[in-house]
């Protein structure tokens, strides 16, 4: 995908392409409130910023990692 510019508002098709997740799972997650977006009359829309940022708080500290948390085992 190209870098797309600052500010750069995403639809859940390019959102999935771009996070390699599915379109359900990314409608459950806005609807629950868990992944920043707005709704456009019948359609959600993702700002690339807030989501980049919303992956970085979502992301497992280093320090949990290598304490092994988040393993089964």
């Amino acid at each position: 995908m190209a870098k797309s510019p600052p500010g750069a508002v995403m639809t859940i098709t390019e959102l999935s392409e771009y996070l390699k997740i599915s379109r359900s799972t990314l409608y459950k997650l806005a609807q629950e409130g868990k992944l920043p977006a707005r709704k456009v009359g019948r359609h959600w829309r993702f700002h690339k910023d807030a989501v980049d940022q919303w992956l970085g708080k979502a992301a497992p500290s280093d320090s949990a990692a290598a304490r092994g948390r988040g393993c089964k085992r």
